[in-house]
């Protein structure tokens, strides 16, 4: 009898001795007429007892059999728990006892698992974003799509009136709202300014569409009134702290008293917009206006429930038709109908956006904030995946690798009567501990490496240790993992043949599969292709930086809130020039980068019909002064400056190249006159009162927008009473000196107000942060790629020298060299790095394509770049591998070949 049923035996023949069923030879006949045809599974227990009872029918004696049925049970029960803790013992002492091999592993797996935590915290904050507002999934905002004057604009900017004749003619729309943005605030309780940027203009059912938790004052009228404000929280304890805020009053811009009227929770991280002060719209007068062709506002809509997306788009164009066609007739002249308006190329589209989609899903002109891109998120979730998986095929390869040494002992335990079942179980265990000791390892690393992680992607994650759900997700990786990890391994050490490994015909060390060479592959082909992608934006921003722009961003700060100095702006700008350290300032918020002011509007070359839409070119209006282009470090590339020496530039214009094609000047374009509508009084242009400015100068085109934008047509007509920031171009190499020259300055003419700045040069860099960033992240990703599959190469390569240490004995005793020996034990490995290179290279290429093909200006990737990607990982490689390859061919052959 195999031993796994001893246990049931003596239940049996303790209760045949009770029963008194003791002839001689009967207890046998029956224990082998019970065991035969069943196997001695521990499983097999139930056809054990089956069995048995069937015989004491036959005696008519079954009284007291359900006693022995749980005798039985719990018998088997104790065996199991004996088991697994013998599988646990074996699995500790293997661990122990190769804990070179076991820290490779473990170093592996921790870190994969580390960077898959931290990646699925990641997803489930993106994820989450505006999911706590109740009505989210009935909330939309409207997208406008313009194409007119040669424009194209995707983009959130929508008329003032198109909330309210949503609301009035499709009963589909339960309420809309409108943002208008003015930029920063200064605010202040009683003396002094503290700046604001979260301050936004909005529409009195701002909290019936978004449900945010109103503590104090009635949401339903809390900005029903002009010149009445809720703020959050945040913005209380601020400005009143200890103090109830409510009815209270707070000053923006040193002009509007605000009359609290409500106070709300502040707003969650996982928002897309983060406004702590709401402003009255009833108090703009720019929200009156019943225009279609300004676009200026963000609206939001809250759909009843049931209603259809798709049908109420589809009517939109009717709304165009209805009320945009005519108010452009009515000003540009003529026959103008939509029919014509888009046979002329023209368009003018709004459409719908769910509230789920904005954060991952829209990059469109007017976002509140910068969103992320769904497309990233799921290439972070593919690449910790794919690290993992390297950490995985370490434990898997070291596993099999080391196969000669476990041979033996799987052969012992067959022969001594172990099945399959219980050898693949025993490996399993191993697996499942050693991952679950590297699980462990992985949440302290992530809880290590979050505050990095945070800070490159601007966030505040955090390992929720104060859920239970979090140690449910450990138990579970751990099983899923080890599991994952470790099926290959059991299912080959557990198919050994015990004659075979016991007579020493097992294959040794690398010589052993295919597999283990495709694993290898798959972990370099991941390293190369990240640290190809690494190299590859790297290369565009480096590209971005050194670009030629059109303009100087280099040693430019400039001093924000400049209306804060009222009529002590000219005084400043004067006094700070004459310290001697600046070469040129100027007055403008038309700044060519991010967050800076702008203006289109539609022009066209004097004399020529504006009702015919060819005509029009809707250009980019700046208006700047007479020192603006010096400061800049702009470029006349035809014509001349402003100068004061020129009375009559109070009505010339530059223009840029890009503005050329558009206009189609016939003959000089020096001289030329350029026209648009006046206004009418009340904010309206009037059709019969035209402006018109002389051409006289060409600007160099210079990049205002992305890189990923084309330069678009761009004009410039003076204005010397501009209330926007100040910038200096300074001489001194001393920033920090520049710095506390014009803070003082500012303290002694504006005491109390706020002193601001940034540097040009920074302000563009802030433009391509998110590529930044995602540079960033892409080098550490690659870095630990590369770092856990060398890991995983350097323990094969010191398992495959440990395997041939007799025959690089005898090699040395025949005359090979240490190089020699060295190449032959790296030759192998090498080899299949470069397999991964010539896979990681295509797919590399085809990754960076699809990244660079949002940008209108790009660099070359060129194959060098490539090759030096593949060069680095092979020498990386190669290092790693030779190390052990040295040591193992410098090692005295006398030891390896004493006992032959």
């Amino acid at each position: 009898m195999n031993r796994l049923t001893n246990d049931h035996i003596e239940c049996i023949i303790k209760d045949l001795n009770y029963r008194g069923i003791v002839a001689d030879g009967i207890q046998e006949e029956l224990i082998d007429h019970i065991c035969s045809g069943v196997e001695t599974e521990m499983n097999q227990g139930k056809k054990f007892i089956d069995a048995y009872h069937h015989i004491l029918k036959s005696f008519g004696n079954t009284a007291g059999l359900q006693e022995t049925q749980q005798e039985i049970i719990k018998s088997e029960n104790t065996k199991s728990r004996n088991m697994l803790k013998n599988y646990f013992t074996i699995a500790m002492r293997n661990l122990r006892k190769h804990s070179f091999y076991t820290f490779i592993n473990v170093a592996g797996l921790s870190v994969g698992l580390a960077i898959c935590f931290i990646i699925l915290l990641f997803v489930i904050n993106e994820t989450s974003y505006d999911k706590h507002f109740e009505n989210g999934n009935r909330i939309y905002r409207t997208k406008s799509e313009i194409k007119f004057g040669g424009n194209h604009y995707n983009m959130l900017y929508a008329p003032p009136i198109l909330a309210s004749a949503l609301v009035a003619e499709y009963p589909e729309v339960e309420a809309a709202i409108r943002f208008r943005e003015r930029g920063s605030y200064l605010v202040k309780r009683n003396v002094d300014n503290i700046k604001e940027d979260n301050v936004i203009w909005t529409d009195k059912d701002f909290f019936k569409v978004f449900s945010i938790p109103v503590i104090a004052g009635n949401a339903e009228t809390a900005l029903a009134e002009p010149n009445t404000i809720a703020i959050s929280e945040k913005i209380a304890e601020k400005y009143f702290p200890g103090e109830n805020a409510l009815g209270q009053t707070l000053i923006l811009d040193n002009k509007m008293n605000m009359k609290i009227t409500a106070i709300y929770k502040t707003l969650p991280q996982n928002t897309h917009f983060h406004f702590d002060i709401l402003i009255s719209m009833e108090g703009l007068d720019e929200a009156k206006r019943l225009v279609w062709y300004s676009n200026n506002f963000q609206t939001y809509l809250l759909l009843r429930s049931g209603a259809d997306v798709k049908q109420l788009e589809s009517k939109f164009t009717e709304l165009v038709v209805k009320h945009a066609m005519p108010q452009m007739a009515e000003l540009l002249g003529g026959d103008f109908t939509m029919e014509k308006f888009i046979a002329a190329g023209n368009k003018m589209e709004y459409t719908l956006q769910p509230l789920s989609d904005i954060h991952l899903k829209s990059s469109l002109q007017g976002e509140f904030e910068p969103n992320f891109d769904i497309a990233y998120v799921y290439l972070f979730v593919a690449i910790a995946l794919f690290i993992l998986i390297i950490a995985c095929i370490n434990f898997m390869n070291l596993s099999t690798a080391r196969s000669a040494n476990r041979a033996k002992e799987v052969g012992i335990r067959k022969v001594m009567g172990s099945f399959r079942s219980h050898l693949m179980r025993q490996f399993l265990t191993e697996s499942i501990l050693l991952t679950f000791i590297s699980i462990l390892l992985a949440v302290l690393f992530a809880y290590l490496l979050l505050p990095l992680f945070n800070q490159l992607s601007l966030r505040t994650l955090s390992i929720p240790f104060q859920q239970p759900m979090l140690y449910g997700i450990i138990i579970l990786a751990a099983l899923t993992v080890g599991l994952l990890a470790g099926i290959y391994p059991s299912f080959f050490l557990s198919a050994f043949k015990p004659v075979s490994v016991l007579k020493g015909h097992v294959a040794l060390g690398m010589k052993s599969g295919l597999i283990r060479s495709a694993l290898v592959v798959f972990q370099f082909t991941v390293s190369i292709f990240l640290v190809i992608g690494t190299l590859a934006v790297n290369r565009q921003l480096n590209y971005i930086q050194n670009k030629k722009l059109g303009f100087n961003k280099d040693q430019v700060i400039v001093i924000e809130d400049a209306y804060a100095l009222g009529s002590n702006r000219l005084p400043f700008k004067d006094e700070i020039m004459r310290s001697g350290k600046m070469e040129n300032a100027t007055m403008t918020g038309f700044l060519p980068v991010s967050g800076s002011w702008r203006s289109d509007n539609p022009w066209w070359v004097e004399g020529r019909d504006p009702a015919v839409q060819e005509n029009m070119v809707s250009i980019q209006n700046w208006r700047v002064d007479y020192d603006y282009i010096k400061t800049m470090g702009m470029k006349i590339k035809e014509g001349r400056d402003f100068s004061r020496e020129f009375p009559s530039d109070s009505t010339a214009v530059l223009i840029n190249e890009a503005s050329i094609k558009r206009f189609n000047f016939t003959g000089d374009i020096i001289g030329s006159k350029i026209a648009t509508f006046g206004d009418s009084g009340n904010g309206e242009p009037d059709r019969n009162k035209l402006i018109t400015l002389t051409v006289i100068g060409i600007v160099e085109d210079f990049h205002f927008e992305s890189l990923k934008e084309n330069v678009s047509p761009l004009m410039m007509e003076l204005n010397e009473k501009s209330e926007g920031p100040i910038s200096f171009r300074f001489q001194s190499q001393n920033t920090q000196e520049v710095i506390q020259l014009t803070e003082a300055k500012w303290k002694e003419l504006a005491p109390g107000q706020p002193f601001t700045y940034y540097f040009l040069d920074d302000r563009f860099g802030s433009m391509y942060a998110a590529e930044t960033r995602l540079g960033n992240i892409f080098g550490i990703f690659s870095v630990l790629a590369v770092l856990i599959a060398c890991l995983g190469l350097f323990a094969l390569t010191a398992f495959t020298a440990e395997q041939r240490m007799k025959e690089i004995g005898i090699r040395k005793v025949l005359g090979a060299s240490i190089s020699s020996i060295v190449m032959l034990l790296s030759k192998e490995l090498g080899k299949l790095v470069l397999i991964a290179f010539v896979l990681a290279a295509p797919l590399a290429w085809y990754g960076i394509d699809w990244w660079l093909k949002d940008y209108n200006y790009k660099t070359e990737i060129g194959v060098g770049l490539y090759l030096m990607a593949g060069l680095v990982a092979f020498l990386i490689a190669l290092a790693t591998m030779s190390f052990q390859s040295f040591k193992a061919a410098s090692s005295d052959p006398v030891k390896s070949l004493r006992s032959e």
